[in-house]
């Protein structure tokens, strides 16, 4: 039991960071910090779960697997049952901003335990130092699924955006069989592989594996466009707001603003990635809770003025379609505008599965460097100095699933895995705050243990809203990580062999 919970010391695992061989190169500052999470938290769904959040919506539970843990616990849901949600009306600008105060909480924990181990793993790394090496595997092994489900998701959302955007400006139709995934979800088409899933994949992943100073500057200039399609459609449609349509400002009180927060929250996932950039910013102390802390503030002010025009140029009641914003633009004859949209939305996707790629390929690098992952993860490119294997591999383990499955059935595995990387990292604050009070820490959290407690109980209460399916999908998850733990990982770890990758 005792080698399940050894730790790492936080000096050693620096010290394992600067070894030649293993040494990123530190280019990226606060700017590019910022545009990190901005680029991974803001993808489609500003365009997207807005008008849904605000709308609400009515779903059928065909079965109990299907049903959150919360409606079985408090409504007793069945098979074949009716569940409604009561949108949050243009009060959804309100929710937004709750869903900004949850993640501030577990923002904040991460700044602190960034500024005090600036290390490529992020919440894997930060466990290993404080929680041991069990728990270090399972949220590694968590990340993993959360980054790859996610992008596998962006992926085929490229896909479609960029075949209506080629439909409706240039009138071309890729071929079915390289436009759409073999297994696609009931009521899609079929195809034989989604190609321009795979082609975006191992675009991004060429741009990685080139360098982070490239990575930061593509990244940026995708973020700076999507950035300038938001502000073009908020100010761009204020004209046609109609007061009229913010009345009532909460048709469903506080419940439905709770309702629309829940919907919203995952559009704030992403944040997080900025602490897997660690290694290669120039001054993580400093830089890295300020990428935070600005992420957060940025996307709210974004999403919040996204909300606002939205509901302000159609009634929220219209506005539970899969392209609320475009069908609402073309409600108006503001087709020039709608192509707009569509194209910031395409850049969203794009700076989102750049980021989470970035992320996935450290948590692999630091993974390996560990010895919990075959050491050929941990090669850095003589040239480059980046992660190169563990990026293209990466780039492929995401690339060819999202070719073959349209995975949005999976989907909801990436926010159970985020929401637990939440827990950990707010239980290390706690933690370590108790193991080491006087460790010199670049950014302090306020009000521990409060702060933290408030962002553990916000994830529990989220995580139990999500459907018991994707619970067992997830235990189903950590059972094969264990496998693997015990078999490979435990035998090899740099605690057990005393060797460095």
């Amino acid at each position: 039991m005792s080698t399940l919970l050894r730790t790492r010391s936080i000096d050693a695992l620096i010290a394992a960071s600067e070894e030649p061989a293993n040494r990123l190169r530190k280019t990226l500052g606060p700017w590019s910090i910022t545009a990190f999470g901005v680029g991974a938290v803001i993808g489609s769904g500003i365009f997207t779960l807005t008008g849904t959040a605000a709308a609400g919506k009515v779903e059928k539970i065909e079965s109990i697997f299907h049903a959150t843990i919360l409606d079985l616990a408090l409504n007793g849901t069945h098979a074949g049952s009716m569940m409604g949600r009561p949108g949050a009306g243009p009060a959804i600008s309100i929710s937004f901003l709750l869903v900004a105060i949850a993640c501030l909480f577990a923002g904040l924990c991460y700044a602190e335990l960034a500024s005090m181990i600036p290390i490529a793993g992020s919440a894997y790394t930060y466990a290993y130092a404080i929680l041991g090496e069990i728990f270090a595997w399972m949220i590694g092994w968590d990340l993993i699924l959360e980054y790859a489900v996610s992008n596998m998701s962006v992926a085929v959302g490229f896909s479609a955006y960029l075949q209506d955007l080629g439909d409706n400006l240039f009138g071309i139709h890729l071929p079915a069989a390289i436009a759409y995934p073999l297994f696609p979800v009931p009521g899609q088409p079929s195809g034989v592989f989604n190609v321009p899933a795979l082609l975006i994949t191992l675009g991004v992943t060429w741009i990685l594996v080139r360098g982070v100073r490239e990575s930061a500057g593509a990244n940026t200039a995708m973020v700076l466009i999507k950035v300038a399609a938001i502000l073009i459609f908020c100010f761009g449609a204020a004209s046609a707001i109609h007061v009229e349509n913010w009345k009532p400002f909460a048709p469903h009180g506080f419940s439905g603003i709770l309702t629309g927060a829940s919907i919203v929250f995952f559009t704030y996932i992403g944040f997080d990635s900025v602490s897997t950039a660690a290694e290669e910013c120039k001054r993580p102390q400093r830089d890295l809770p300020i990428g935070i802390i600005a992420t957060l503030i940025i996307c709210t002010i974004l999403y919040g003025s996204v909300a606002l025009v939205l509901t302000g140029i159609a009634h929220y009641e219209t506005l539970n379609t899969d392209s609320p914003v475009a069908t609402a633009l073309k409600a108006l004859g503001y087709n020039r505008l709608r192509v707009v949209v569509t194209f910031g939305a395409l850049m969203g996707m794009i700076s989102s599965l750049l980021v989470y790629q970035f992320g996935q390929a450290r948590v692999w690098f630091a993974m390996s460097r560990d010895g919990l992952l075959p050491r050929v993860f941990s090669r850095v490119h003589p040239k480059f100095k980046t992660p190169h294997v563990s990026t293209w591999i990466a780039g492929f383990a995401v690339g060819i699933p999202a070719g073959i499955w349209d995975i949005d059935t999976l989907a909801e595995l990436s926010n159970i895995g985020t929401l637990f990387a939440f827990i950990v990292v707010s239980a290390g604050v706690w933690v370590l705050r108790r193991k080491q009070p006087e460790r010199p820490r670049g950014f302090r959290v306020p009000l521990v243990p409060l702060v933290p407690l408030l962002s553990i109980a916000c994830c529990l209460l989220l995580m139990m809203g999500l459907p018991l399916i994707t619970w067992l999908r997830f235990f189903a998850w950590l059972a094969i990580g264990m496998a693997i733990y015990f078999t490979f990982g435990r035998k090899n770890s740099v605690m057990e062999t005393g060797k460095a990758a």
